[in-house]
């Protein structure tokens, strides 16, 4: 085995052994395909085996696409849908295959679906789910997750999980956050009715300093990131020392490199003082009020 593979963990109930690190397409969204292949090799050197994307995510699908003929076998491929109704829905799923150039997702995505008038209306009579499970019926889609943002996903996740069995969970878990104690307990929650059920459950954000405010953004990502190395390994140590869930890799390729190479290194998870510490250090604030 290399010394630069990442470990694997079980992808919740889908019998695939995904790396604890997924790779977070939405860094693809803007940049060339001569980059974007630049980082596939990079994911094949430390064996990501799962990739992360949606529809809205920019050109991505667009670049993932050509790896696709040759690569299909080697990846759990992920897309989602941001529509909220069925005939929406299905027409962007389809788009999806079209971009990637295959004729299945592992897993389709119901994407950021927190907000309650939307989830009414995806969730309900002739909605974004009707979609998704059309796609797996026919074969299009294997499994069926939901993701989201902000304060309230960890609790809409669970409404969500009332509703439908869905097969994995994608939403933020940071240090910073988890000292939200109304966040920390929706999340805690959703863990006990996670692993009951055997979902998979994705994590995003690991490496959010903060809100980017007036200052300007230099890098891709809409929150501002942390940047060096053992800040990075510190962030990203902590996701990975909690069993069974996986990080998703932040949105800047230029990043990846340093995100990779922590969790490659991966032993123990960081001490409370540890983190306390980097986030005095680094000035750390919340992403979602």
């Amino acid at each position: 085995m290399s010394a630069k593979t990442i470990e694997k963990r079980p992808f919740g109930r889908t019998g695939h052994m995904s790396s604890a690190t997924l790779f977070g397409a939405a860094a693809l969204g803007n940049v060339t395909q001569e980059e974007a292949d630049r980082t596939l090799d990079l994911l094949l050197e430390y064996g990501v085996n799962h990739i992360d994307v949606a529809a809205s995510y920019g050109d991505a699908e667009l670049r993932i696409g050509p790896w696709m003929p040759r690569y299909r076998d080697q990846f759990f491929l992920a897309t989602k849908t941001g529509e909220r109704d069925y005939a929406a829905a299905r027409d962007e799923i389809h788009r999806s295959l079209d971009r990637l150039q295959t004729d299945h997702v592992d897993l389709i995505q119901l994407h950021a679906l927190f907000h309650p008038d939307e989830w009414e209306q995806a969730m309900g009579p002739g909605g974004a789910l009707e979609a998704a499970i059309e796609a797996r019926e026919q074969g299009l889609a294997r499994y069926i997750g939901v993701t989201g943002h902000g304060l309230t996903v960890a609790a809409m996740h669970l409404r969500s999980l009332e509703r439908f069995d869905f097969d994995s969970v994608l939403l933020p878990y940071n240090y910073v956050m988890m000292q939200n104690e109304r966040y920390a307990q929706d999340f805690e929650r959703l863990m006990v009715i996670c692993e009951a059920r055997n979902v998979a459950v994705q994590t995003i954000k690991s490496l959010a300093r903060g809100p980017w405010a007036t200052k300007p953004h230099t890098r891709a990502t809409w929150y501002e990131p942390l940047e060096d190395q053992a800040d990075i390994d510190v962030a990203v140590h902590w996701v990975l020392g909690r069993p069974g869930i996986f990080l998703n890799t932040t949105g800047d390729i230029n990043l990846l490199p340093k995100v990779l190479d922590a969790a490659a290194r991966f032993q123990t998870r960081p001490s409370d003082e540890e983190m306390a510490a980097m986030v005095e250090r680094e000035r750390m604030t919340p992403l979602f009020n």
